[in-house]
């Protein structure tokens, strides 16, 4: 297979759409990360320990790969405009849940309570993302590959940015509003977000014109199959030091206060989202082309490279304080490139009558490998340390960069405009 233009299906990008979808993403994405920390310093603070409040994401995690799978086959049978609006839906409800739990509530049925109302919130979030990044492709005409790098960049990176500005927003509110009214506040938000997007979005958009078979599900594509097991592979790299590993080491050894930390990973993750959106300007810059899988598997093997010495110079108790923090900064520049270019391909390399359908695909092996990361993150670090984390990202970035090998080629040049 090649990566190679298709017929257009229109002369201009459909702005009006754009930005509906991207408007509803970014709200999303702002309570998200939101409730995030609101949950994380509120139960804290209640004296939960570290083990059980992220007990309570568990189930967040788990159904983002039953989610993107199944709402893939949905937005392509009823057409995404569903799935977006249900998503933002379920958050609602999600949100709304928390602010009704009972105060007097034992610890366990808290916990369990609390547990339930984050698998709504984590179905939410992988239905609200699918939808929004599958429909990228749909307003952009199906000619302009660099528009579409373009594009997706922005809406990936700005996502990313926002998420990091909704930690902030979650200490914020708590501090001003208290738990429960920041959470209605939150309600109210977004059920603002999906009333004007209920009215003015397209009936539509994404469905397929063919009935999609439930056994559809599984991509037939080796493009996109590749390039999945690339991306399971790439998010579970980054999950495997970075979800538990690297906070506990740097609050437990390093003697980071908790807002150290929490702020130290919030500045990352909006400086992340920013390199996101300005990676079409690099490839702009480097000969005015739209990435293909030799650009992923370039950037991967620079991954491998700086994962490998980041944990060299740990184990060797190098300046340790000063690698992390630098090195994690190279870490989230090279990953965001990586992560921009892979969510451009999963769209050049699929049609727009199917995009839901494999778009779903891909980010269930995202969310799978973010899944299994979180795990492996938890078991690797009890017995191995921070470096033990470490080498097992380099692992699992060398098998992505493996996968990589193989992803479509350009048959010729194509301009970013």
């Amino acid at each position: 297979m090649k990566l190679s233009p298709t017929k257009p299906n229109s002369e201009q990008v459909d702005l009006r759409s754009y930005a509906l979808v991207t408007a509803a993403y970014w709200g999303f994405t702002l309570t998200d990360g939101a409730l995030r920390m609101l949950v994380l310093l509120y139960f804290h603070n209640l004296g939960y320990s570290a083990i059980q409040v992220a007990t309570l994401f568990l189930l967040y995690e788990f159904f983002g790969v039953i989610t993107n799978l199944v709402g893939g086959w949905i937005g392509s049978r009823f057409g995404l405009k569903i799935t977006l609006h249900s998503g933002l839906a379920l958050q609602i409800c999600a949100i709304s849940m928390l602010a009704l739990l009972p105060a007097t509530w034992p610890q366990w049925a808290a916990i369990t309570y609390v547990m339930t109302s984050q698998s709504l919130s984590g179905i939410a979030k992988d239905l609200t993302k699918m939808s929004s990044k599958s429909a990228i492709k749909l307003v952009i005409p199906a000619n302009a590959e660099g528009t579409l790098f373009k594009w997706v960049a922005i809406l990936t990176g700005s996502k990313n940015t926002l998420k990091g500005v909704g930690f902030f927003m979650g200490g914020m509110l708590l501090s001003t509003l208290g738990f429960v009214n920041s959470l209605w506040a939150m309600v109210i938000g977004l059920a603002l977000v999906l009333g004007f997007s209920l009215i003015f979005l397209k009936r539509d958009m994404g469905r397929s014109k063919q009935k999609v078979k439930f056994t559809q599900l599984f991509s037939k594509s080796e493009a996109i199959n590749r390039l999945s097991a690339a991306r399971f592979f790439l998010f579970g790299a980054r999950d495997v030091w970075f979800v538990i590993g690297l906070p506990v080491y740097l609050n437990s050894v390093l003697d980071w206060s908790h807002t150290g930390v929490s702020t130290f990973f919030a500045f990352w993750v909006i400086g992340y989202g920013l390199v996101q959106g300005a990676v079409p300007t690099l490839f702009r810059r480097e000969g005015a082309k739209t990435p293909d899988g030799a650009s992923s598997q370039m950037w991967i093997f620079s991954l491998v490279v700086i994962t490998a010495g980041i944990t060299t110079l740990i184990a060797l108790e190098w300046q340790v304080s000063a690698v992390i923090v630098i090195g994690l900064g190279i870490f989230g520049v090279i990953f965001a490139v990586n992560s921009s270019i892979h969510s451009y391909l999963v769209l050049a390399y699929t049609d727009s009558d199917k995009v839901a359908l494999n778009v779903g695909f891909y980010y269930m092996a995202n969310a799978s490998g973010r899944l299994i990361g979180t795990i492996a993150s938890g078991l690797l670090y009890q017995p191995f340390g921070l470096v033990g984390c470490l080498v097992g990202a380099a692992v699992f970035l060398a098998l992505a960069w493996g996968f990589s090998f193989r992803l479509p080629r350009h048959t010729a040049p194509l301009t970013v405009n």
